[in-house]
């Protein structure tokens, strides 16, 4: 995999894409298969050439990119406070979660599972991201640090959409992931700010 800048600003892209999901689920309780779709599936390629690769596309990060965007421009009207949290938390969590052999490789085994829901079923099918759920219940849940999602109690009391919830925050620990691999850390988002903007730009 290409460990360059705008592999970098890619996957946190899709850091930002999921959190950005979250929120609008979170406060509006729906989203878009074809904003979905990106996160869900990148859990599923484990063994890409490159990150472009993992969501099908760089055109399939729009939303990601647009609200990183708001962040690196620093434009207040576009900068939203849930959002950067969910990010920053998720970019914090899969940090801890490295170190976690045994749990990395609960993860792992039981997302090659899901593989058959998703072709019997779809990659968007309730039954997958009830799996993806659980399982993010099951391993991530359990770090004392935990991401609180703000929004509307009615939605997010509906158990459709708190397994929806846990699956996008599972596919952004994954581009967190990538993040890292690629060579990216949370000092960078300080210190090479415009560097991260101009590789943004060119995405």
């Amino acid at each position: 995999m290409q460990h360059s800048t705008r592999e970098q600003i890619a996957a946190l892209a899709g850091v930002f894409q999921a959190a950005g999901l979250v929120d609008r689920l979170a406060k509006t309780g729906q989203v878009s298969e074809t904003a979905l779709e990106p996160s869900i599936q990148s859990l599923f390629i484990t063994s890409p050439e490159t990150v472009s690769e993992v969501y099908g596309g760089y055109d399939k990060l729009t939303e990601g990119r647009q609200l990183l965007k708001g962040v690196l421009a620093r434009d207040t009207k576009a900068i939203q406070g849930d959002i950067i949290r969910y990010s920053l938390a998720l970019i914090h969590l899969e940090k801890k979660l490295k170190s976690k052999s045994e749990m990395l490789s609960t993860i792992a085994q039981q997302i090659e599972k899901t593989t058959t829901q998703v072709a019997h079923f779809g990659l968007l099918h309730e039954n997958v991201l009830s799996s993806l759920g659980g399982l993010y219940l099951q391993t991530i849940s359990t770090f004392k640090t935990r991401i609180q999602v703000t929004g509307e109690q009615t939605y997010l009391q509906i158990p459709a959409n708190a397994n929806k919830i846990r699956a996008i925050l599972l596919a952004g620990i994954r581009s967190a992931m990538l993040w890292r691999q690629t060579g990216g850390s949370r000092w960078q988002l300080f210190f090479t700010r415009k560097k991260l903007l101009d590789a943004l730009n060119q995405l």
